[in-house]
C-alpha cells in the first residue's frame, strides 16, 4: 500500500498539473514521461542504491558534506527505502493512468466552481477528484497489483535488511539449499489470490463507472488554470522528478562505468576515469552470448505472441464457434500471474511432467510468450473488431481458402496493430527479469539475468557500463516504434 500511495501522489500530481495548468513546457514533460517506463526495475533500484546507500550514496556523501551529518540522512535498505523506489518507480504508470483521466473529463463543473469563487486546491478537492472517482480506484488498484508482484526492489533492498515479502520469499525458497519448492508454491499461490482479487474488484469498478460520466455529446475545450507566478514554481517540480527519475539514476550508472572501481563523483576520482567497463562488456564471451540469446528471446516471443493473438481474436471476434469466449478467457488468464509465480508454476509443471525442455530455452520462451500473450491479443482484437465481416465473405465467395483470406486479407488489415503490439512485446520481453529468474541455466542467461548476476558478483563497473547500454539500446528501440508507428499508421492512444 506505501508504493501505490507513493506513486498514485506523485502521478495524479504530476497530471493534474500537466492537463489542468499552464505550467510551462508540460507538453515536454508528458513525451518525456515514457522515458522512466523504458527503464528495467533492476537497474532503477540498483541506480538508487548508488544513489542512498548508506555506505556509499551520492545523496547521503552529499548531504553529509553540506550540512556536517555525522551519520547519514537516508538508507535506502529499509521499508521507508523500497517504498520511495518502488513508488518512484511506478509513478510514471499513474501519471499516465491519471492523465488520460482528466484529458477525457468535461472540466465545465469545474470552470463552474471557480466562478463562483472557489480557489483551485477546494475545486481540486470537490469536484475533479470525486468525478475522477473511477479512475482514481482502477489506478490505485493497478498500482497495488504491480507493486505486490514487484521482485527486483524487495530482492536487492529488501532482503539484506531482512525484509521479506511475498516475491522475494519465492525467490528464497527456490535458491536456497535445499530448495523448498513447496513452501515457495504456497507462497506463489497466495500471491496470486491476492492479484486476482485485485484484478476482479478492478473490473468490477471498470464496469459501473456510469454515474461518474462527464464525458456526453456534446463537444468541450478544456480551460487551463492561470497559475500566475505558480506556474514557475510546478515547472520547478516538474524538473526535480525528472531528475530524481531519470538523470539522476541514470549519470550514477555512467559515472560508475567509467571508473577502475565505483567511487562517488570527486576530483580525486575523476582521474581515475577509463573505458574498461566497456571494454569489458565487448570482450566477454558471456555477455555477448546473453545479448544474443536476449534479442532471440524477445523478437521470437513477439512473433510468435502477435501471430496466435491474431488466430485467437479472429476465433473469437469472427467466428460464431461455440465456447470461444473461453478461449479468449484462457488467453488472457496469464494477467493474473505475476511474473515469479508464473515462473514458479512453470518451473514446477516441467519438473514433474518432463518433456525435456526444462533447462533449455524452450522454457523460458515458453515462459514469455504465455505471460505477454494477453497484451498480444489486446492489440490485435482491438484491430480485428475495426475489420468488416463483408471482405471475408467476398473472398470466400471468390474461391478462397481460409489461409489464403487469412493470409491475405486480415494479415495486412491487421497490420498497424500487429506491428505495435509485436514492438511493445518485444521491448517487455528483452528487459524480463522476474520469469526468466527461475528458469535460466547456465548458457541461457538473458540481459536481464547477466546484469543480475554481475550485481551478486560485487561486478559494479562492469555492471554499470552494461547499464548504459542496455538502456541506450532500449531507447533506440522505442525510437524505431516510434518511427515505425508513424510509417505504418500505428496512432499513439
Amino acid at each position: 500500500m506505501g508504493t501505490s500511495a507513493v506513486a498514485f501522489t506523485l502521478g495524479t500530481t504530476l497530471a493534474w498539473i500537466n492537463e489542468r495548468t499552464n505550467t510551462p513546457m508540460r507538453r515536454l514533460f508528458y513525451t518525456l514521461s515514457i522515458v522512466p517506463l523504458i527503464i528495467p526495475g533492476i537497474l532503477f533500484t540498483i541506480s538508487w542504491i548508488m544513489l542512498a546507500s548508506p555506505k556509499i550514496g551520492l545523496i547521503n556523501l552529499v548531504m553529509q558534506s553540506w550540512f556536517g551529518l555525522d551519520s547519514p540522512p537516508f538508507n535506502i535498505y529499509s521499508m521507508g527505502g523500497m517504498i520511495w523506489v518502488d513508488g518512484l518507480h511506478y509513478s510514471p504508470l499513474a501519471f499516465l493512468l491519471m492523465s488520460a483521466a482528466f484529458r477525457a473529463m468535461d472540466p465545465s463543473l469545474e470552470e463552474s466552481a471557480t466562478m463562483s469563487g472557489s480557489g483551485v486546491l477546494n475545486t481540486l478537492y470537490r469536484i475533479t477528484l470525486k468525478l475522477a472517482l473511477p479512475a482514481i480506484l482502477a489506478t490505485v488498484l493497478t498500482l497495488f497489483i504491480e507493486a505486490i508482484a514487484s521482485f527486483e526492489v524487495p530482492a536487492l533492498l529488501g532482503l539484506p535488511a531482512g525484509i521479506q515479502v511475498f516475491t522475494s520469499a519465492i525467490y528464497q525458497s527456490i535458491h536456497q539449499y535445499p530448495s523448498q519448492i513447496g513452501l515457495a508454491a504456497a507462497y506463489s499461490v497466495i500471491l496470486l489470490m491476492l492479484t486476482t482479487g485485485g484484478i476482479y474488484i478492478q473490473s468490477r469498478i471498470s464496469s459501473s463507472g456510469s454515474k461518474y460520466s462527464t464525458v456526453t455529446g456534446k463537444g468541450f475545450r478544456p480551460r487551463t488554470i492561470d497559475l500566475g507566478k505558480w506556474r514557475f514554481f510546478t515547472l520547478g517540480i516538474f524538473i526535480v522528478y525528472f531528475l530524481l527519475i531519470v538523470v539522476l539514476p541514470f549519470f550514477v550508472l555512467l559515472w560508475s562505468s567509467l571508473q577502475k572501481f565505483y567511487a562517488p563523483p570527486s576530483m580525486a576520482a575523476l582521474q581515475n576515469i577509463t573505458l574498461d567497463g566497456y571494454r569489458y562488456v565487448f570482450a566477454s564471451s558471456n555477455i555477448r552470448d546473453a545479448a544474443l540469446n536476449s534479442l532471440w528471446m524477445s523478437v521470437t516471443t513477439a512473433t510468435v505472441v502477435m501471430l496466435l493473438a491474431s488466430v485467437i481474436s479472429w476465433i473469437v471476434v469472427k467466428t460464431k464457434i461455440p465456447g470461444r469466449w473461453l478461449l479468449d478467457n484462457m488467453a488472457s488468464l496469464p494477467m493474473v500471474f505475476p511474473g515469479l509465480v508464473l515462473g514458479v508454476s512453470i518451473m514446477i509443471f516441467y519438473l514433474t511432467f518432463d518433456i525435456g525442455i526444462y533447462g533449455t530455452f524452450w522454457i523460458i520462451l515458453l515462459a514469455y510468450v504465455t505471460r505477454f500473450m494477453p497484451y498480444g491479443l489486446r492489440y490485435s482484437t482491438t484491430s480485428m473488431i475495426q475489420i468488416h465481416k463483408d471482405l471475408e465473405e467476398s473472398a470466400g465467395m471468390s474461391g478462397a481458402s481460409w489461409f489464403t483470406v487469412f493470409r491475405r486479407i486480415i494479415l495486412p488489415l491487421l497490420k498497424p496493430g500487429l506491428i505495435a503490439g509485436w514492438i511493445y512485446v518485444m521491448i517487455v520481453s528483452i528487459r524480463e527479469l522476474s520469469t526468466s529468474i527461475l528458469l535460466y541455466s547456465p548458457g541461457n542467461e538473458v540481459i536481464s539475468v547477466m546484469i543480475w548476476e554481475l550485481w551478486e558478483n560485487g561486478q559494479y563497473v562492469e555492471l554499470s557500463a552494461l547499464s548504459v547500454m542496455f538502456i541506450l539500446m532500449l531507447l533506440v528501440l522505442v525510437g524505431l516504434a516510434q518511427a515505425a508507428g508513424k510509417r505504418f499508421g500505428v496512432k499513439e492512444g
